[in-house]
C-alpha cells in the first residue's frame, strides 16, 4: 500500500443487484448511500469497481490527473462497435475528433443557429403533435428532436427515410447491452441478451452513413460542396489525407458520435419533462404561468428566453435528477492515490453524476425535485463538482450548449399550447440502459391547454 493510503472498504454489490433486478439503479444508489461520499469498491464477484462519488474525487479523476484515467473496460467495451474511435474513444483519435467537432458545439455557433432551431422545433410540434391522442412520449420528443437537428447540422444529407431507420437503430443500440452494463465480467465472447439486437442496430446505422459517406466523398471530388456548412461535407473535408476504409470508418465514427452528442442526449433528458410535471403539479403550474405569460400565444422564439429564468431553473433540475449520461467508468491506466485510497493500475472507476447529484453532504432533501436550487447565485458556496450532469473535463459532453438552447425551445413550444396528460399509476423509474431512461411505453396525452 502507498505511503499514505487508506485501506479499502468493500461494499456488498451482487446481493443488492438480486433485489433490484427490476430497477438496477436503486441497487446503486443503496451503495453510494452506505458509501457516505467514500471511495469503496463494489464487490460483484470476480469484478471489483471503485465507487466514484464525492466531487472531490471526481475532479481528481475527470480533470487533475484526468489522462491516468481512460475510456476503456466496463460500458466502453461493450459499445465499441457503436461508438468507433472518435470522439467518444481516448488517446490520439479522440483529441483529433475533438479538434475537428468542437467548433460545431460552441456557444457562439449553437447561438448562430438558435433563432434557426427554434423555427424549425415549431414547426415540427405543428407537424407530429395530434392533440387528444395518447402518444408514446420517448417516440414522440425523438420525433421533434432528431429532425431538428438533422436539418440544422446534416442539410439533406440525412433524408427523412434515413431518419426513420436511424432513430430505432439508435434507441436500440444504447438499450440493448444494458445487462453487459451490470455484468461486466461475463466474456464478450459468451451470448447475453440484448447481443443480436444490438448486432442488427449497428448494421442499420452503418446501412445509413456509409453511403452518405460515399456520397459526400464523390460531392468533394467533383467540386460541389466546397462551400457547403454542413457537418458531412465538414467531416470529409477533414479527413481528406485519410482515404479508403480507414477515412470512411474515421467519418463514420465522427458522424455517429456528433449525431449521438446532439440529439440522444437531449432526446432522453426531455423524455423525463413530462412524467416530472404530472408528479409536481405545483412546480408545473408555474412553468405554465411562465410560459403563458411570456410566450402567450406566438411561437416560441430566442428572444423569450432571457424572460424565462423558471424554465431554466426547471431544465437545470431536471438534470440533476436525470442526468442523461448517468454512467461514465473510467480505467486507470497506472496506479494512484483517490481521497486516501490506494487505487491499481488496470481498476474501474465507476463515476455517476446521478449518484453525485442525490449526496445530501452537498445538496439538501436531493430526492425531493426543486428546481428553487438553482436561482441566481446557487454557484456560490456549492463544490464545483457536485454538479455535473454533461461531464467534466476533456471529456466533457460537447452537446451542453446546444441542449441548453433546445430544451426550453421545445419544452416552451409544446406548452405554450398543451397540457400533458401523463398516462401513469406509479412513480416512473429509470431503466437500465447506457443513457438515464423512463420504463417503455411511457405515454401521455397533449390537450389544449385550459382544458386540462
Amino acid at each position: 500500500m502507498a505511503t499514505g493510503a487508506a485501506p479499502t472498504r468493500t461494499v456488498p454489490f451482487l446481493t443488492r443487484l438480486t433485489k433490484h433486478h427490476r430497477i438496477p439503479v436503486n441497487a446503486l444508489e443503496e451503495a453510494s448511500v452506505q458509501a457516505g461520499g467514500e471511495l469503496v469498491r463494489l464487490h460483484m464477484g470476480p469484478f471489483r469497481p471503485y465507487l466514484v462519488t464525492h466531487p472531490d474525487h471526481v475532479q481528481h479523476v475527470l480533470t487533475q490527473n484526468q489522462t491516468n484515467f481512460v475510456r476503456e473496460g466496463m460500458f466502453w467495451d461493450p459499445l465499441a462497435p457503436l461508438l468507433g474511435e472518435g470522439i467518444l474513444s481516448d488517446g490520439e483519435t479522440w483529441a483529433e475528433s475533438r479538434r475537428i467537432l468542437q467548433p460545431l458545439f460552441t456557444a457562439r455557433y449553437v447561438n448562430s443557429l438558435a433563432e434557426q432551431m427554434a423555427v424549425i422545433i415549431n414547426e415540427l410540434i405543428e407537424e407530429t403533435i395530434v392533440p387528444g391522442r395518447p402518444m408514446d412520449i420517448s417516440r414522440g420528443v425523438s420525433a421533434i428532436v432528431h429532425p431538428t437537428i438533422v436539418r440544422l447540422f446534416f442539410g439533406s444529407k440525412i433524408s427523412t427515410a434515413d431518419i426513420a431507420r436511424l432513430v430505432p437503430a439508435y434507441d436500440v443500440a444504447v438499450t440493448a447491452k444494458a445487462v453487459r452494463l451490470v455484468m461486466p465480467f461475463v466474456p464478450e465472447g459468451m451470448p447475453m441478451p440484448g447481443d443480436r439486437a444490438f448486432r442488427r442496430a449497428i448494421k442499420d446505422i452503418d446501412a445509413v452513413v456509409y453511403p452518405r459517406i460515399r456520397e459526400a466523398r464523390e460531392r468533394a471530388r467533383e467540386g460541389l460542396d466546397q462551400d457547403s456548412t454542413d457537418v458531412v461535407a465538414r467531416l470529409v473535408s477533414s479527413r481528406e489525407d485519410v482515404p479508403g476504409e480507414e477515412g470512411d470508418r474515421r467519418i463514420r465514427d465522427d458522424l455517429v458520435a456528433m449525431h449521438g452528442a446532439s440529439t440522444e442526449t437531449s432526446a432522453t433528458a426531455l423524455t423525463w419533462v413530462w412524467p416530472v410535471l404530472d408528479a409536481y403539479p405545483g412546480i408545473a403550474a408555474k412553468v405554465y404561468e411562465e410560459i403563458d405569460r411570456v410566450v402567450g400565444g406566438d411561437p416560441v422564439s430566442t428572444s423569450h428566453l432571457p424572460h424565462m429564468p423558471y424554465l431554466r431553473m426547471f431544465v437545470n433540475e431536471l438534470l440533476r435528477l436525470y442526468p442523461p449520461g448517468w454512467i461514465l467508468p473510467r480505467k486507470a491506466v497506472e496506479a494512484d492515490v483517490v481521497g486516501g485510497v490506494e487505487v491499481e493500475a488496470g481498476s474501474t472507476m465507476l463515476l455517476s453524476p446521478y449518484l453525485t447529484h442525490r449526496m445530501p453532504d452537498f445538496w439538501e432533501s436531493p430526492t425531493v425535485f426543486d428546481p428553487e436550487r438553482f436561482a441566481t447565485g446557487w454557484e456560490a458556496g456549492r463544490h464545483r463538482y457536485a454538479y455535473w450532469p454533461f461531464g467534466a473535463g476533456p471529456h466533457v459532453c460537447l452537446g451542453q450548449h446546444l441542449f441548453q438552447m433546445e430544451a426550453p425551445l421545445l419544452i416552451a413550444g409544446i406548452l405554450r399550447k398543451y397540457r400533458p396528460v401523463v398516462h401513469v399509476d406509479r412513480p416512473v423509474t429509470p431503466r437500465l440502459a447506457s443513457s438515464l431512461r423512463p420504463p417503455p411505453g411511457l405515454t401521455m396525452t397533449l390537450v389544449p391547454a385550459g382544458r386540462s
